[in-house]
């Protein structure tokens, strides 16, 4: 199966290229990085490791990945992905558990497969109290509501790419991890977590690392979660 990465990427040219390496060699194809309006060598470090890079000036986590989904669907129909793999660009994830991730799909068991930091390892202070809150509540609202059942929102996740199309994803900013997850409880596609590790990002988070973006994501979370319904 062909596997592509995307990842949005806001000034970050200190731990792209240690994301871009750390991927098992020989698992994917196209390592795709769309700059979020980056002030700092972002794109040419990526670049520079190989990776394929968009530009979305746009804010925002969502705007980002759909900007790097227009890119792939610029392509034939026989080029695109059988998997597409989403991490973020901090290097707070383990590229080198990719392998665990895509797994379940390869082996027919998942449509998309969420790398849950609650399950796996999590350093010391990489998830703060707020997240770990935030993550709780809002996997267990959608458990309520929705009856699946997950741990977390974690941005390192796999999906086939033909599910994927299927969900029709719209969220451009903080909401786009819990969409996806609700469009596809709503689309009963076959969903399992990995554990997966987890570690402090290089740099300050945007969101996490604010209070201001801390209180914007969660309510954007929550507001997706009961918009969907």
């Amino acid at each position: 199966m062909v596997i592509d990465v995307l990842t949005p990427a806001l000034n970050e040219e200190g731990s792209i290229a240690r994301v871009i390496e750390d991927v098992p060699k020989g698992l994917i194809r196209h390592f795709i990085v769309c700059d979020n309006g980056s002030t700092d060598a972002t794109a040419r470090v990526a670049a520079a490791a190989g990776a394929k890079v968009v530009f979305e000036p746009e804010k925002g986590y969502g705007a980002a990945c759909l900007k790097g989904l227009s890119l792939i669907q610029s392509w034939p129909e026989s080029e695109w992905p059988d998997i597409l793999v989403f991490i973020d660009s901090d290097y707070s994830d383990f590229p080198q558990e990719m392998s665990r991730l895509v797994e379940p799909i390869l082996k027919g068991q998942a449509d998309l497969v969420i790398g849950s930091r609650v399950l796996g390892k999590a350093e010391k202070g990489s998830l703060t109290p707020v997240q770990r809150f935030g993550n709780w509540l809002s996997t267990t609202l959608i458990r309520w509501i929705y009856g699946y059942r997950f741990t977390d929102l974690g941005p390192f996740r796999a999906i086939r790419f033909e599910s994927f199309r299927q969900l029709g994803m719209k969220d451009r900013n903080y909401g786009w991890t819990v969409e996806m997850q609700v469009l596809a409880a709503k689309k009963r596609l076959a969903a399992c977590e990995v554990p997966v590790s987890y570690r402090q990002r290089i740099g300050q988070s945007k969101v996490s690392g604010t209070i201001k973006g801390s209180i914007l994501a969660g309510i954007k979370i929550l507001y997706t979660i009961f918009r969907l319904l």
